[in-house]
């Protein structure tokens, strides 16, 4: 499924983001724009998963309400972290202060990318191959 495909080759990217120096706002940038698209692929990802699952939500279009269905069908997918990103993403592209900047880096290292690959393995173990074919 390319979707997944996107979804786990961005992630393989991102897991590098600890790794960096955070303190210079080049990287920190480079990390917030990596976080957006992971986040994109990721609401992307579940509402393709609810077509297939035969949900009709996923016609809706809305990362919220996909977000919210998302949540009925994956136990493994924390709806506080999930909504705070949302939140995170809809405002990062209003973040002119370095303090802000920092603290949303803080955030997809401790928060976002655990859960990121909390949910890449939570779908694994659901639909097996089928993500991978």
């Amino acid at each position: 499924m390319k979707k997944y495909e996107n979804y786990a080759s961005a992630l393989r990217s991102l897991r590098h983001a600890p790794e960096q120096d955070l303190t210079n706002e080049f990287v920190q940038s480079g990390v917030i724009d990596k976080f957006e698209l992971q986040f994109e692929l990721g609401w992307k990802l579940f509402k393709a998963l609810l077509a297939y699952e035969g949900d009709p939500v996923s016609a809706s279009g809305s990362p919220r309400d996909v977000l919210k269905t998302a949540f009925q069908y994956y136990d493994f997918v924390d709806e506080t972290i999930w909504l705070r990103m949302l939140r995170d993403r809809n405002d990062s592209a209003h973040i002119y202060d370095v303090d802000k900047a920092m603290r949303l880096v803080d955030a997809i290292i401790t928060d976002y990318i655990p859960e990121f690959e909390r949910v890449n393995q939570g779908l694994l173990e659901r639909y097996g191959t089928m993500l991978t074919k």
